[in-house]
């Protein structure tokens, strides 16, 4: 088992700053490569403590405000324009940071794309529902229409 320490919010695992203990093949071939982790030290206490100064900067600060916020996601349907072919048929597929963009533009609430999740590949037009976590506590359902882009 391998001692590492979360640099980014990992699904089923932890959110940045966490120690964790993973297998070492996990460790070695996912999460270090991919710089979602680095490998624990004597000396990370600093990085720990810089790492959730970052974190809490970030998120909102309070419960309250990420309930508000969750209430003016609920309240509106987010139009996501992207090119599509004949059928609906996307040229790609949607992606958080498309997803981000059209709420910023949509409600002027800033979403962070790492805070989204997608049900799947979203790869036609249509109705999708999907999730954004606002707080630990909070998650919000944001209901967004992926249209063919003029």
């Amino acid at each position: 088992m391998a001692k590492i320490i979360l640099t980014h919010d990992v699904a089923d695992l932890g959110v940045a700053g966490d120690i964790v203990e993973v297998k070492d093949g996990y460790a070695r071939n996912y999460l270090l490569p991919r710089k979602l982790a680095t490998a624990w030290t004597k000396g990370a206490e600093k990085q720990i403590i810089t790492m959730r100064r970052a974190t809490k900067a970030r998120e909102l600060s309070s419960v309250e405000e990420a309930l508000a916020a969750a209430d003016k996601l609920r309240a509106v349907t987010v139009q996501v324009p992207v090119r599509a072919g004949s059928g609906g048929r996307l040229f790609g597929t949607v992606t958080t940071a498309d997803i981000a963009n059209a709420v910023k533009a949509a409600t002027g609430f800033d979403l962070d794309k790492r805070k989204i999740a997608l049900p799947g590949r979203i790869k036609t037009t249509g109705d999708y529902t999907i999730e954004a976590r606002l707080h630990e506590s909070v998650v919000a359902p944001l209901a967004i229409q992926v249209v063919a882009a003029p």
